[in-house]
Order: C-alpha cells, then sequence, then structure tokens
C-alpha cells in the first residue's frame, strides 16, 4: 500500500499482521475514536455471499455482546467496497500457536494456566449461549504480560452458511483441531470446544499434535476413531493424573467429556498449585474459578467439611420455633376457654 487504505471513512490500515486462507488482518487506527485497533478484512468471494453476509452479521453482533478478559472485544464491523470486515481490539503480543513453535513444549505449570484463562473466556461464552466452533492456538492471542485472549468467535460457524453441506475445514473449523461430531459434519456444542481445548493442551504439552494426516478426510477418520499416543509416553514425567484429565477431555462421545470449557477450567485449577505458575498472573475471573474450584473440588477428600456455624444457627432456630409452641398454646385458650 502506498497510501494506507481508509475502511468506512474511519479505519486507517497501517501494516498487516497476519493473513490466512479466508482474511487478512490488519492493523489500523480508529480516527473517531483515535485508538489503535486490528482488523480482519474477508476475501471477497465470502463477502459477496448474501447467506455468509448475514450469518457474519449475526455472529459479529453476538460476538460483541462478550465482554471478558479473555475474550478479544468486537469494536464493529461493517462492508467496504465489497469485502466485510470486522473491527476488534488489538492485543499486542504472539498466537499461542507462534509460542508453541518457538519452545517446542510448555512444562504444565507454564502451560495450565494459559489453558485455564481460555476455558474461563470460553467458559463465559457458553453461559452465553455461544460455541466458537474454532478453538485452535492461531485463535489464542498471548499478550507480554501474560493474558490469554480467545478471538474469531462465529467465524467459522458464518462460513458454514456458504456451503452447509460440505464437510471441509471451512464447515466448522480447523480439520487439527475440530471434534468428533465436527469432523462427521456435525453442529458443534460447548464440549465440542471442549475437545478441541484438549488438543491445544496436548499440543502444548507434547510438543506436537494428537492427530497428523496428509488430508483433512484423514485427520477426521483419526478424530472420529483412533485414541490419541499416551500422555505419559509421548514425554513420561507428565502426571498419570493430568493424563486421565486429558483422556476425558478427548472423548469420542461428547457426554463423556466435560460439558463445558468452566468445568475443564475447575478440573485444572484443582489439578496442581497452578495458581502459583511463574511470570503469569490468572485474570479476576480465572481467579474467582480458582476460588469457586477451592470451596467445590472435583474430587473431595476423605472425610466431611463440617460447618459447625450453620449447624449451631439452625439449632437456634429450632430451639426458638419449639419455645414458641407454649406461648401459641396459652394465646389460643385465652381467647377460647375451655367451656366448663
Amino acid at each position: 500500500m502506498d497510501e494506507p487504505r481508509l475502511l468506512n471513512n474511519r479505519y486507517q490500515l497501517l501494516g498487516q499482521l497476519g493473513k490466512g486462507g479466508m482474511a487478512v488482518i490488519y492493523q489500523a487506527r480508529d480516527l473517531m475514536l483515535e485508538r489503535t485497533v486490528a482488523i480482519k478484512l474477508l476475501r471477497e468471494d465470502y463477502s459477496r455471499a448474501p447467506a455468509f453476509q448475514q450469518r457474519f452479521r449475526q455472529e459479529a453482533k453476538a460476538a460483541a455482546n462478550l465482554s471478558h478478559p479473555n475474550i478479544v472485544t468486537v469494536h464493529d464491523f461493517g462492508l467496504d467496497h465489497g469485502q466485510l470486515f470486522i473491527v476488534m481490539e488489538y492485543v499486542p503480543g504472539s498466537d499461542l500457536k507462534t509460542l508453541i513453535r518457538q519452545r517446542g513444549r510448555f512444562t504444565p505449570e507454564a502451560g495450565l494456566p494459559l489453558i485455564i484463562q481460555a476455558c474461563a473466556g470460553l467458559g463465559y461464552a457458553h453461559r452465553a449461549g455461544l460455541v466458537h466452533c474454532d478453538v485452535k492456538p492461531q485463535n489464542m492471542l498471548i499478550s507480554p504480560d501474560g493474558r490469554l485472549k480467545v478471538t474469531d468467535f462465529g467465524i467459522a460457524r458464518a462460513l458454514a452458511s456458504i456451503h452447509p453441506d460440505e464437510q471441509t475445514d471451512l464447515v466448522w473449523g480447523s480439520p487439527q483441531y475440530f471434534s468428533p461430531e465436527q469432523a462427521a459434519g456435525g453442529a458443534p456444542s460447548p464440549a465440542s470446544d471442549v475437545y478441541s481445548l484438549g488438543v491445544v493442551m496436548y499440543e502444548m504439552l507434547t510438543g506436537s499434535l494428537p492427530f497428523q494426516a496428509p488430508t483433512a478426510a484423514e485427520l477426521a477418520r483419526l478424530h472420529m476413531e483412533i485414541p490419541p499416543t499416551p500422555l505419559t509416553e509421548m514425554v513420561p514425567e507428565l502426571s498419570p493424573t493430568l493424563e486421565k484429565i486429558l483422556n476425558k477431555v478427548l472423548s469420542k462421545e461428547p457426554s463423556q467429556r466435560y460439558r463445558t470449557a468452566d468445568q475443564l477450567g475447575r478440573v485444572l485449577l484443582n489439578f496442581g498449585n497452578v495458581k502459583s505458575a511463574p511470570a503469569l498472573s490468572l485474570t479476576p475471573e480465572a481467579a474467582d474459578l480458582a476460588a469457586t474450584a477451592a470451596a467445590a473440588q472435583v474430587e473431595r477428600p476423605a472425610g466431611l467439611d463440617i460447618d459447625w456455624i450453620s449447624i449451631g444457627l439452625g439449632l437456634v432456630a429450632l430451639v426458638a420455633a419449639l419455645g414458641l409452641i407454649p406461648f401459641w398454646i396459652w394465646v389460643y385458650f385465652v381467647y377460647n376457654p375451655p367451656v366448663r
């Protein structure tokens, strides 16, 4: 670009941040509010499809209603010169996929706090009735202070409106990360996002994907039929308990997984001393999740935690109630004396 392009007479494109099969992402300047934003400019052939335009607007509106520290905020969307675009919060830093490539693999102490933050953001969306449909490390942005933000809610679902009967990576997510039900062409659910999170978690901890194949069709078959190589076989020093958690997350049957990202987040918080992970601070929501997990642990220890204060208050209330019985008997006989 010789001259920075201006979208809708408001957004000045400054430079390219990334490029994918369906869109180009730019760093831009919002001239009205005088702030830096990120803009995803979709390909013209997608933008021309009427069904996609309508679904894109619906998904963008739904995503714009999500306000959470672990979700990239959607500011605006529109159509300019035949191309759809979506305006988002600008997050400096890198995406999780790039970090995995750079590091090879993460230790549980470094990786689990990031997954927990992803669980917090996705769990919030699940409670709002939204499914991401395309959970992958490329859609998880990490800021320099260790904050993870999930982006691209609903884009994969909108793309499905172009060819609803087509089973490719443009329908319900990315083949390396989608769930067995997505691989079969079915509509995703919160449990599908949980499965995709499990694939991301497996890749973080081992440095490699659980399934690799030359074609999307073969990847789909592996997701639907073949169990991944056990976690401790890939990295022997990893905990067998963590392997059990991940095996549940990667179950082929959705009902066998954790139903929402919130449930997975609570389990991971209950596993080990995640809260003390170095160089990574949990968001307020993740901290609240930690408090919830501590108060109601997934696997209760032996014995009962007796709440003596509540028991004492209950006994006081019972004594008070019993003490009123003679009073009400006296009142009754005052107004209804016995006939002699």
